[in-house]
């Protein structure tokens, strides 16, 4: 299997920052049971879930997007020498990722647009990199697009109220520093879109809101030919969250929007027969849909490598 794969006449590159195991999947999925994890172990482990540990396991990462000469960026990851008090595995990182995408092909100069599917430090924070004491956009050339809504809701000056709750804490804990660091200065140096509703970036591509996760979450669909896709973020953090779309996560917002979202987007993506890619599943990374009663199933895994960062 491979790295990257053709839709119509457009391609996707998968490019992994971080790949591990971050906390038991009965605190990430709450409202779930150690049965549902069980009886589908066969799939789940070792990909999603360590069965020994019940750990629930995730990839950061980054879908490299080439579509009408542009080539487009979908979420960033959690970035280097980002501060995280409150999520120490994501502090301070040194990861290789621009090597990574380098080895895609990928210079940042080359980078025409960057889509930040919703405003978290897992989702940004490549946006910028640490230029002597500051912060500057990673990608000089680049249109970083944001949606308005989240840039409002995670901008401190407003004072948002802030509901989600993991790991017994508030959740937005997690994000300290994020605006400041890997949104601000790409806003301040001009290169950000705060677009509303939707957004349009070439015939292939079009972003639209769907609330839930955070207020302004979105999804990008793609439709090139007979093909079609959706990036679809932290709508689903689990595969466990295709068998039943009401299962939230702790980092859910606004968990029946969330829910009404994630049912919303499936089922369209199963009638379109597209591939759905979230933001964090290890294994294949993507997978089609189909409906299984009021529920949906995986249809088909996608052909991205399994293991290999």
């Amino acid at each position: 299997m491979d790295r990257t794969i053709t839709l119509g006449d457009v391609s996707i590159t998968r490019v992994i920052e971080w790949q591990g195991e971050v906390a038991p999947a009965l605190d990430i999925v709450p409202d779930s049971t150690p049965e549902l994890w069980d009886e589908n172990r066969s799939w789940l482990a070792p990909d999603f879930w360590q069965p020994d540990t019940g750990l629930y396991r995730a990839h950061m990462q980054t879908w490299v997007i080439r579509s009408q000469g542009k080539t487009v960026l979908v979420d960033t990851g959690v970035g280097n020498d980002k501060e995280r008090p409150y999520f120490p595995a994501f502090s301070r990182l040194n990861t290789g990722f621009l090597d990574s995408l380098a080895k895609a092909g990928v210079r940042p100069e080359d980078v025409d647009v960057v889509v930040n599917t919703h405003v978290h430090a897992d989702h940004v924070g490549w946006n910028t990199v640490l230029s002597g004491r500051e912060w500057v956009p990673t990608f000089p050339n680049a249109t970083y697009l944001i949606s308005k809504t989240d840039f409002d809701f995670w901008n401190p000056i407003n004072g948002t109220d802030r509901k989600a709750v993991a790991f017994g804490l508030p959740a937005h804990l997690g994000n300290q520093n994020m605006f400041e660091d890997s949104v601000a200065p790409v806003h301040n140096a001009g290169q950000a879109v705060l677009w509303e509703d939707s957004y349009t970036i070439d015939s292939n591509l079009r972003l639209d809101l769907q609330p839930g996760h955070t207020p302004g979450s979105a999804v990008l669909t793609l439709q090139s030919g007979t093909d079609s896709a959706v990036f679809v973020g932290d709508m689903m953090h689990s595969p466990v969250q295709i068998l039943d779309t009401d299962l939230h996560t702790c980092f859910d917002e606004d968990p029946k929007a969330a829910g009404a979202t994630r049912h919303r987007v499936l089922e369209w993506a199963a009638d379109h027969n597209a591939l759905v890619l979230p933001a964090h599943f290890p294994g294949a990374g993507a997978a089609e849909v189909q409906r299984s009663g009021s529920h949906f199933a995986v249809k088909e895994w996608a052909p991205f490598n399994r293991t290999t960062a």
